[in-house]
C-alpha cells in the first residue's frame, strides 16, 4: 500500500473520532467518495493501525444504528419546509397521520 493512501486513512479515522462525524460528512470533508472513505477504515485502517480503526469502527457502527432516523427526520423536515412554502396542499388530504400531527 502506497504511502498517502496510509496517512489519508488514518486522518480520516482522527476526523471522524474528533469530530463524530458521518461517512458522507468525511468524504465531502476530505474530497473522496463515500465508498473509499469506507474502504479506508473498513480495508485499510486494520492494517495500519488496528486500534485507531476500532475506536472509528465504533462511530461508524453508531451512525449506520441511527441512518434510518436520521432519514425519517429529513424527510419530515422536509415536507414541513414545503407546506411552509404552500407547496404541498395533496399531503394533507392522503391521510398521513404523522404529517397531520407536524402540522
Amino acid at each position: 500500500m502506497k504511502g498517502y493512501i496510509e496517512e489519508r486513512a488514518m486522518e480520516i479515522a482522527v476526523y471522524i473520532i474528533e469530530h463524530n462525524a458521518t461517512v458522507r460528512q468525511t468524504a465531502k470533508q476530505f474530497g473522496v467518495s463515500k465508498s473509499t472513505v469506507h474502504k479506508d477504515l473498513v480495508d485499510r485502517l486494520p492494517i495500519v493501525n488496528p486500534g485507531l480503526a476500532q475506536e472509528a469502527r465504533k462511530i461508524l457502527d453508531v451512525n449506520k444504528s441511527e441512518r434510518h432516523i436520521r432519514g425519517g427526520l429529513a424527510t419530515k423536515e422536509k415536507y414541513l419546509r414545503e407546506n411552509k412554502t404552500g407547496r404541498i396542499q395533496k399531503a394533507e388530504s392522503s391521510g398521513c397521520r404523522w404529517y397531520q400531527k407536524a402540522i
